[in-house]
């Protein structure tokens, strides 16, 4: 064989394993989030939903030939630690989306690392921040996480409205973060725009041991309602604080992963929730499909808390189906124009645009314990807004 025939032969070995490595190349997720830490309740159960998720995509056979490589990294809702797993996840691992599930202060840094790579980041369980958000969201920036500050703010204050009136007192509880602080402001401010009296906030610190002093001061104007948008620790230890000093009012908090077995811990119709996540409670065919699959992976954590993941699962898996290849570029196109349907995990499909992030629409529905029947009831179906 002469030179110039073996270089073309190796040239065209070459070319055939690059074929080869390229068809059986891994899509690549990597998640940072709270597995462990002071807010691993609310977040560690989001993380393994999606690890069993992507578990099932691969055993049903991947994604165009591709299998998902999903790795998870705990940053104990440090933003240090957060930053630190995203570059590992961009130098190392060659990861082609990033996913965040922390507290506010994680968003910021894996925002920062995610322009600078050009790989799209997704925030399944964080709060969604407002660079989702329309009508300028930033490039890579997605959230799928069922609540919104300003937006379920209004809706939660909009309801007791319509529900129940506007002829009390109403008390405001937040944790001393400034995404809650924020959503606290935006309630009060439309409570008194439809003629409720507010008589107050209470903004309580991360690591408050003792809820009574808040709670004695919550109820010095004598309050009516009482209402929370804050982690979950906040809103459910201002509500038993509140009844613990005699309080029989109602409270209007956010349904996080936590509430639904809250909830039946605490058997109080007073207390009030709103949640853009069905409850499992509703035993819907896709809640009984996630506790088939949770059965066989062996999940440490309740079913009704695998809500938040596997809406983030089913939208990133339909991210990948429309880029076809493990390519960041072609990954963030596709999420620009998405479209999921939720099978009734939420009040109707999840969609993106070139300018929302966010979605199109946001679904909330109301839930409260009925005493009679012993089992959490549904107060409202679902009530749709549009995100513009």
């Amino acid at each position: 064989m002469t030179m110039t025939r073996m270089k073309i032969g190796l040239a065209a070995a070459f070319v055939a394993l690059s074929g080869g490595f390229a068809a059986a190349q891994d899509f690549v997720v990597g998640m940072s989030g709270a597995m462990t830490g002071p807010t691993a309740s609310t977040y560690a159960p989001t993380v393994d939903a999606m690890r069993i998720y992507f578990d099932r995509v691969n055993r049903l056979g991947g994604i165009n030939g591709h299998k998902v490589k999903f790795i998870a990294l705990d940053d104990q809702g440090s933003p240090s630690r957060a930053a630190t797993n995203v570059r590992r996840f961009l130098t190392q691992d060659n990861v082609q989306v990033l996913v965040g599930a922390g507290p506010s202060a994680t968003i910021a840094p894996m925002i920062t690392e995610s322009e600078r790579a050009g790989v799209p980041l997704v925030f399944a369980g964080s709060v969604c921040p407002q660079e989702s958000y329309p009508p300028t969201p930033k490039e890579t920036v997605f959230c799928t996480t069922s609540f919104g500050v300003s937006h379920d703010n209004r809706a939660m204050i909009n309801f007791i409205n319509e529900k129940y009136g506007n002829k009390f007192k109403i008390a405001f509880a937040a944790m001393a973060i400034p995404v809650s602080r924020t959503g606290i402001d935006i309630a009060e401010a439309r409570a008194k725009e439809l003629g409720m009296t507010s008589v107050g906030q209470q903004v309580i610190p991360p690591a408050t041991p003792d809820y009574t002093p808040f709670a004695t001061k919550l109820l010095e104007g004598q309050p009516d309602w009482g209402f929370s948008w804050a982690p979950w620790i906040v809103q459910v230890k201002s509500f038993e604080a509140m009844r613990r000093l005699g309080w029989k009012g109602r409270f209007m908090t956010w349904a996080h992963i936590e509430a639904e077995n809250e909830m039946a811990r605490l058997k109080d119709p007073g207390l009030v929730l709103i949640g853009a996540n069905a409850l499992f409670s509703e035993n819907l065919p896709i809640h009984q499909e996630i506790a088939k699959e949770l059965e066989t992976a062996k999940s440490q954590y309740p079913v009704n808390q695998m809500g938040e993941g596997w809406v983030a699962g089913m939208v990133i898996e339909a991210a990948l189906r429309a880029a076809g290849k493990p390519d960041p570029k072609a990954i963030t196109a596709a999420m620009k124009n998405l479209k999921v349907d939720t099978k009734g995990l939420r009040g109707g499909p999840l969609e993106w645009t070139p300018d929302n992030h966010f979605r199109t629409k946001q679904h909330y529905r109301f839930y409260a314990w009925d005493a009679g029947k012993d089992r959490m009831d549904t107060i409202s179906d679902w009530i749709t807004y549009d995100i513009k």
